[in-house]
Order: structure tokens, then C-alpha cells, then sequence
């Protein structure tokens, strides 16, 4: 069958009456029992509803006939977990860059001070002040 562009172009009596070969029927379950396509990328596709395509599970699903159950939709979250996965391996790569950076910088600081005898690193004696200028008590005049 056509796909969405197609459907379009179709008068409303035959949008209502359309009407799939049991080959496309068969093709397309098979598909969905090997999680190649979803329930709802496949209505979207061809403009379908979801109890057409139910309906199509039910008459021509091998697994149905084996007698074995098959949760549809479910690679959506194992599809997240790897994005997710992914994610993590991304973030530690770059915190890892940045250590690494973080490390030479220290060892460079560390072989001036030692070539040049001056301290580079700021070192901190007490607590830093929160707030900028001098502060003066205000003496009341009357």
C-alpha cells in the first residue's frame, strides 16, 4: 500500500474502504514480532489504527499460533537504556578528559614553582570575604 503522501491524495469513500493484501498483512506482522517496527510507526506510516493492526497480529502472528506471548512496544525502553548507557559512557570519556587536564595543569604550576622559585598557587589563609570594598559603621547624626 501506498504510504502517507499517497494516502492524501484519496477521497474519503477511499480512505474507508482500503484494503491490504494478506502478503502486505503478513509481511508487516512479521516485521513487528521481529521488533523491527512498532504498533504506533507503523499506524503512523500507512495511516492505520491500532486495532487493524492488532487485528492482523491476531490472524497472522506465528508466535500467536505457537502459542507464545509477545510484549509489543517493549523496545522502546531497552531503547532508552541503551541511549542512556551511551550517555554515561559519553559523560565519564569527558570527565576523564577534564581530569586528565586538571592533572597537567598541576604539574606544570608544580615545575614553575620549582624552576622559577616563586609560589603560583593560591594559597587561601583565611575564609574569603563574601562581598567587595571596605566596610565602614555608619555613625548616626542627629
Amino acid at each position: 500500500m501506498a504510504k502517507l503522501k499517497d494516502y492524501e491524495k484519496l477521497t474519503v469513500k477511499e480512505r474507508i474502504n482500503r484494503h491490504f493484501s494478506e502478503d502486505f498483512k503478513r509481511k508487516k506482522v512479521s516485521e513487528l514480532e521481529r521488533n523491527l517496527i512498532t504498533v504506533s510507526e507503523l499506524c503512523r506510516e500507512y495511516q492505520l489504527s491500532n486495532t487493524s493492526v492488532y487485528r492482523w497480529i491476531y490472524l497472522y502472528s506465528l508466535m500467536k499460533k505457537k502459542g507464545l506471548k509477545q510484549v509489543v512496544e517493549a523496545r522502546s525502553d531497552s531503547r532508552k537504556l541503551l541511549q542512556m548507557k551511551e550517555e554515561i559512557k559519553e559523560l565519564q570519556r569527558v570527565v576523564g578528559e577534564k581530569q586528565i587536564l586538571l592533572d597537567f595543569k598541576d604539574k606544570v604550576i608544580e615545575l614553575a614553582e620549582g624552576e622559577y622559585g616563586v609560589d603560583i598557587k593560591k594559597k587561601f589563609s583565611g575564609a574569603p570575604s563574601s562581598s567587595t570594598g571596605s566596610i565602614r559603621k555608619r555613625s548616626k547624626s542627629k
